[in-house]
């Protein structure tokens, strides 16, 4: 069995912008990580409306893809069924430390608020939360409804941090893809992995021979 760097629990549900999801986990596999994957039956739905994946419904079919697709080694990519209930994210014994759930629904939002665990999804943030890991929610939704902030605010307050997948433009982006890297960037920040793909605030200020303006 290959050792990795670092191992992230990956889930991926039916709110639109699978293309996040997508380039995170190519970010992961080039920086040595091992990704355990959920993939929620909307989020498949939402991949074929959004993109030209071809994501296939059986797991050990979705797992063959994705290390395939992003040239991963063997065992970086394991996927998990939504009643996996064996899987390790279903236990606070071999959950990683930190899970993703990029993008997240209102719905998976709502799930986890409550601790429905109703899926392995909803399971493994829920071992997150009670283990006091780290647990990223990357909600794309548009406006949110007061139900949406309250569930955003309990899970703030629980140690959750929600990253809405809203980017930026003061990196003055060309493309789509300028734009999923903007949150992509912010995502990877937040879980202590380095990239190279999208400058930092000040870094030019900092790379500059230039003496600072003065304020005096």
């Amino acid at each position: 069995m290959a050792e990795f760097a670092q191992r992230i629990t990956l889930a991926i549900t039916g709110a639109s912008g699978v293309q996040y999801a997508v380039r995170l986990m190519e970010c992961l596999v080039a920086a040595d990580v091992q990704v355990l994957l959920m993939i929620s039956r909307a989020a498949q739905v939402v991949a074929a409306t959004e993109t030209a994946l071809s994501i296939p419904g059986a797991t050990a079919a979705q797992q063959k893809y994705f290390t395939q697709l992003f040239n991963a080694k063997p065992g970086q990519i394991k996927v998990f069924s939504r009643e996996q209930w064996m899987a390790p994210v279903a236990s606070g014994s071999g959950a990683p430390a930190t899970m993703v759930v990029c993008p997240c629904s209102t719905g998976t939002l709502s799930a986890i608020a409550t601790g429905a665990s109703n899926n392995l999804i909803e399971r493994a943030a829920d071992v997150a939360l009670k283990e006091r890991r780290q647990l990223l929610l990357v909600p794309r939704e548009a406006p949110y409804s007061e139900i949406h902030l309250e569930n955003m605010l309990k899970l703030t307050r629980m140690g959750a941090v929600v990253l809405p997948a809203s980017p930026g433009f003061y990196h003055k982006p060309e493309t789509i893809n300028d734009m999923i890297d903007f949150v992509v960037a912010r995502i990877l920040s937040q879980i202590g992995i380095e990239q190279s793909f999208m400058p930092r605030w000040g870094d030019a200020l900092l790379q500059s021979d230039e003496n600072p303006p003065s304020h005096d």
